[in-house]
Formats: structure tokens, sequence, C-alpha cells
């Protein structure tokens, strides 16, 4: 069932395209056949400053999180054999603290509706009954509605296309491997929960590439959206990490 063919998300949908197709008729004299891809930029970059609050929330429910680890590892250490107790004890602990253990949650799923008219646009062909002209634009020769495996599989492949994706790629791949060394949570002695083990830390660590392989399933403007999230996701949690710093765990 398409969503989106519910009269208030098609007409929805259908603003949000109108609005993108005006502002590349804008940038139009400054980009050129590259103006969709500019205000795609624009959009994005528009889209995550209005969204600088929920990054902030995040953050110090991050910090919160890091606070209460040392107590909430004790509790598990004291109730492990009574899960009721356990529960009760941890609930206990989060009043105590004025927080809950989904802080930081509900941020994440305001801006999931803004996330996703932004990428159905970059994926649909038609949009409210009409052509989406979004995916007749070009990034410096590369289609802005082809995705790097359909250009692959389907022969379309331009040198533009390998050029464009691969400069995306790059920078993705740069940011995720920054992020895992900035950000990666080290294990922490005397905590033997499932997420603390070298196995879980590694999946954790490797989903932070999980974005660059993503990027080469969906057409180059989803995937130019999302090489400007991820660069300005780092730049954020580096300043709001400085804002917020962690507690830092007791070893030993």
């Amino acid at each position: 069932m398409d969503p989106f063919a519910f009269p208030p998300l098609a007409a929805l949908l259908n603003a949000a395209y109108g609005a993108l197709v005006g502002l590349s008729t804008l940038l139009e004299p400054l980009a050129g056949a590259s103006a969709a891809a500019l205000a795609v930029v624009l959009v994005t970059l528009l889209v995550r400053a209005l969204l600088i609050p929920v990054g902030i929330s995040q953050a110090k429910a991050e910090q919160t999180r890091s606070r209460l680890a040392p107590k909430l590892r004790e509790l598990q250490r004291r109730h492990k054999k009574n899960p009721e107790r356990l529960q009760k004890e941890t609930l206990a602990l989060y009043r105590e603290e004025n927080t809950s253990p989904f802080a930081g949650m509900l941020p994440v799923l305001a801006q999931a509706p803004v996330v996703g008219i932004l990428y159905t646009l970059f994926i649909r062909t038609d949009i409210a009954g009409h052509a989406n002209d979004l995916l007749a634009h070009d990034l410096l020769g590369a289609p802005l509605g082809t995705s790097l495996v359909s250009a692959l599989f389907g022969g379309t492949a331009t040198p533009s296309t390998w050029l464009v994706f691969g400069a995306l790629l790059l920078v993705m791949i740069a940011v995720a491997e920054v992020t895992r060394r900035v950000f990666q949570p080290a294990p922490i002695e005397g905590d033997d929960s499932p997420l603390n083990s070298p196995t879980m830390l590694r999946v954790v660590s490797a989903m932070h590439y999980l974005t660059a392989v993503f990027a080469v399933f969906v057409p180059l403007a989803a995937a130019l959206y999302l090489t400007v999230t991820v660069v300005w996701t780092l730049v954020q949690r580096v300043i709001l990490r400085r804002r917020f710093p962690l507690a830092v765990p007791v070893r030993g």
C-alpha cells in the first residue's frame, strides 16, 4: 500500500516537491544544470539546522545515561537473579533522576516525517500524479534519479556517475571512520552484559559504515542528502560532546 496515495499525504508531498522545484529554479542562474542538487543540499542544511534542538536533547540524554551507567550496572549485579526486582529498581532510579530510559528517543521520531518526505521525493518517479522532474536533473553529469547499483547493472554508468558517487562514498566512509574512532564506546571492566561484549562492540563499530552501503542503492539525490547529513551529524556531535561530556567510567 502506498501511503502517499492518501490525499493529505499526497498534497503534502506535492507541496514539498513544488518548493524544491521552485528553489531549483531560483538557483539555476548560479548552479546551472546542478541547481536541483544544490537545492537538495540547501534543504538538507535547513532541515538539519531546524533539528539542532533534537541533537541537543539527544546529547543530554546520552550524558545522563553515561552518568547513570555505574548505578545501573550495580543494580544488574545485585538483582540479576530477580528480573522483577531489577526492573522495579531501575525504574525507581530513573524517577529519582527525573529522566527515563527512553529519553532521547522521541526527538528521533520527531524528525522521521521530515526525513521520510525528503527521501520519498528522491525515489518516486511521479508526485501526485505528475512526473517527478527532479529525477531528471543531474550533478556534474550524473543523474539525480539514478542509483549506482541501477546504473551499474543497467549499463548506464558513465564516468560522471562513478566520479560523483565515488566522491560521495569517500566522504561518507571518511566520516564513518572518524565517528568510529571518536565515539566508539570503550569496553568497561566488570560489566559482563551482552552490550559490553567484544562482539557487540564490533557490531556497533561496523554500523557506522551502513550509510555508505545504503547510499549505493538509492538515487544520487538521496545519496547527496545522506552525505550532507552525516557530515553535519559528525560536526554537531563533536560540538555537543564538548558541551555535554560523558561521565568517565570507573575502571579497575
